[in-house]
């Protein structure tokens, strides 16, 4: 039997799309704290706590408060392992309700943190730990997106079954860009906030060379490369055509990536937010080789596959809005074909600012979020509950709360961002936690209670709020 993320679930999620919490029950609820009591939390940060106590005395809707605390510090709340590997740090990060590491959700959860690690020592610890999992991570295979624990285990999911290379230590291998984005950019922003060399030796450099390598062989310019995948699964999302190599494809100079980060295969395999974002963390990779290692080579090297990505991207990464103008596409095959749609993970055509990779006021990202928030958006869903972009991955009429953050943190107009927030908080389902998804009409419909990528973004929203609009959170919803 195949794996997805919503097959391995504990406690109400286990439901998934069926676990309902009535709405009367979910309003009536008091704002008790859903927080681990204190001595049961995987990792306390004094910085992270001042900081919960800073924000939190800024808002002024209880709700929104009380959702704040609850989600901001919920990785290091929940899902933080500490020990240490050959006497250095080590930090094995899970997503939540799956005991794995997913190199990109690892990232993003901790990204919500770098900010603050200059003012705790032990929180860099963290950092350093992880930063050097993961290199570890991608040393055991560049082409998995999930990880065990221990690095000589088989997978404990359903992927076990797939019929690509796994190799111990391996939770799942559906190759995706962002798998290895994610890594670079979290490197470049613990450089960025602390300037602490440790974190960068040589083992990490080891990898990101293994990281930027992978990224050439997946430009397919000599052969089909190393890497295929197949699964006995009655999803066609989770399975590739032609012996797992994917859909054909003109060799153009973008990256295939033959999943999304949702996991969820691609139609075509030139996934244009993930190739935007390559183009963005190699340049950040670059930045933390030269000053932190003074590794000119590597430095040049990532910012020579940048500039190639990047033009490969203005040749066959746009295609007509079908109103005069151009947007990004969603997926291409350089053959001229392409789809439009979004998809609620990020990196998502939407969710372009969030990861570097395209600036906000930028007049195609404009159009391409735009229409992305429309009906032209096959996963957009308007219903009683909320508006919002789901995917494929959980089915129709399913929003995730991820999309209607990233909503709000692309907006400068104060009424979307209200309305963004009171969506929020109205579609929790008395949980007090960001779900991966809920459904359109009947927000007490949700999958995933513990899914703490989306919670580290809601705090993101929230931060990012309270530095560029804090007259919204001094408002009640």
């Amino acid at each position: 039997m195949g794996f997805r993320r919503r097959d391995v679930m504990t406690g109400a999620a286990a439901l998934a799309v069926t676990a309902s919490v009535p709405r009367a029950a979910a309003a009536a609820a008091p704002l008790v704290s859903k927080r681990p009591p204190r001595g049961q939390r995987r990792f306390v940060s004094p910085a992270v706590e001042a900081e919960i106590a800073r924000v939190k005395a800024k808002i002024a809707d209880p709700e929104l408060a009380w959702l704040f605390e609850n989600c901001y510090p919920n990785t290091l709340d929940t899902t933080v392992k500490i020990g240490t590997v050959d006497g250095k740090p080590d930090a094995f990060v899970i997503t939540g309700d799956i005991e794995a590491l997913w190199l990109r959700d690892s990232s993003a959860q901790m990204q919500t943190y770098v900010h603050l690690a200059p003012k705790d020592a032990a929180l860099r610890r963290v950092f350093t730990g992880l930063i050097a999992r993961q290199a570890r991570c991608i040393l055991i295979d560049p082409y998995a997106n999930a990880f065990m624990e221990d690095p000589t285990a088989r997978s404990n999911l359903g992927a076990r079954t797939d019929q690509t290379d796994m190799k111990p230590g391996v939770a799942e291998r559906k190759w995706e860009i962002d798998s290895l984005c994610y890594p670079m950019r979290l490197a470049h922003g613990y450089w960025t906030a602390t300037r602490d060399k440790t974190p960068f030796d040589d083992l990490w450099a080891k990898a990101m060379r293994r990281a930027v390598a992978t990224f050439r062989e997946q430009q397919r310019k000599d052969g089909k490369g190393p890497y295929h995948f197949q699964r006995l699964n009655v999803s066609p999302t989770e399975t590739l055509m032609f012996e797992g190599y994917g859909a054909p494809t003109r060799k153009v100079g973008l990256i295939h990536s033959m999943f999304r980060p949702s996991d969820d295969a691609c139609l075509y395999p030139f996934l244009i937010p993930s190739n935007l974002f390559a183009v963005s963390a190699l340049r950040m990779l670059a930045t933390v080789q030269r000053e932190a290692r003074g590794d000119m080579a590597g430095a040049t090297d990532s910012e020579a596959l940048a500039t190639e990505v990047e033009a490969a991207l203005r040749a066959h990464g746009r295609m007509p809005d079908g109103q005069g103008g151009e947007v990004w596409a969603y997926e291409v095959d350089g053959f001229g074909n392409a789809i439009f749609m979004d998809d609620a993970n990020v990196p998502s055509l939407s969710g372009l600012p969030l990861l570097g990779a395209a600036d906000r006021s930028d007049p195609l990202f404009r159009r391409t979020a735009a229409l992305a928030w429309s009906d032209r958006n096959p996963y957009f869903f308007t219903g009683t509950a909320a508006r919002g972009i789901g995917g494929p991955h959980i089915g129709l009429d399913m929003i995730w709360p991820m999309s209607i953050i990233t909503h709000a943190m692309n907006s400068d107009d104060d009424a979307v961002i209200r309305q963004c927030l009171a969506w929020l908080k109205t579609t929790h389902g008395g949980t007090g936690f960001m779900h991966e998804s809920f459904d359109k009409d009947d927000p007490g419909k949700f999958t995933r209670n513990w899914f703490a990528w989306a919670n580290g973004l809601f705090g993101e929203l929230i931060l990012d709020l309270e530095r560029r609009k804090p007259a919204l959170l001094a408002a009640r919803y």
